[in-house]
């Protein structure tokens, strides 16, 4: 996985941790250097929405689930290069293939303007919690040090949809705290909203859900014995 240090990693060197994956049965380890198998926290937090997911499926059909599935993971996969490339700064300017990717990014600009990213894309794994994943960004915003994920949607998120968002950046906060020594303050989670030139901030502190990420944690444990 990476090299055990006996000092801790200053934050901006997150970037240059080394984490090798593997997928096994869809789902998707990180193994270190003794073969030792880390779930990842997607992997972990998905048992959140599993149980709803399925349902969804059997309402809509496998053949339009699928689809939606693909369309929804195309939209995220280009805003997250968008806005990398966006806080990066090494482009002239950011390229769209269509008007709706244009409105998701300039919905979520200005907001993007008042964060000062020190990681991004930075692998992260915890001995502690046997967990390993990839966060979106480890940065300043509002004078905080705070985890950033953003998403994208097709339709605006009630609060009580962003549970798993808020458990799996709780997962990434203990993780920067743990590599670095230093307290993540808040998690912020942007969405932006495809078609409706609109995004929403979902907030949180990881202190808050820590007991729910440990019991996730027990769980997927006792489920699949990894």
């Amino acid at each position: 996985m990476t090299q055990v240090r006996t000092q801790l990693y200053e934050l901006h060197e997150l970037e240059d941790i080394q984490l090798n994956t593997i997928q096994e049965d869809g789902k998707r380890f990180y193994v270190d250097s003794n073969g030792e198998r880390y779930p990842s926290v997607t992997t972990v937090t998905s048992l959140l929405t599993r149980d709803h997911i399925k349902l969804w499926k059997q309402r809509v059909g496998e053949e339009t689930a699928n689809k939606i599935s693909s369309q929804a993971a195309k939209r995220g996969t280009s805003f997250h290069k968008h806005v990398e490339d966006y806080l990066r700064k090494e482009k002239p300017f950011i390229e769209f293939d269509n008007i709706l990717q244009e409105g998701m990014f300039k919905a979520v600009q200005p907001v993007l303007d008042e964060v000062i990213p020190i990681a991004l894309e930075a692998p992260l794994w915890s001995p502690n919690l046997k967990m390993a994943g990839r966060v979106d960004c480890v940065g300043l915003f509002d004078e905080e040090l705070c985890i950033i994920d953003f998403k994208s949607s097709a339709k605006y998120k009630e609060e009580k949809y962003a549970k798993p968002w808020f458990v799996q950046m709780t997962a990434y906060a203990l993780m920067v705290e743990e590599l670095t020594g230093k307290p993540i303050e808040a998690c912020h989670a942007f969405v932006a909203i495809e078609g409706h030139n609109a995004f929403q901030m979902f907030t949180c502190h990881p202190l808050d859900y820590i007991d729910e990420l440990v019991d996730l944690r027990n769980r997927y444990r006792n489920l699949y014995g990894v």
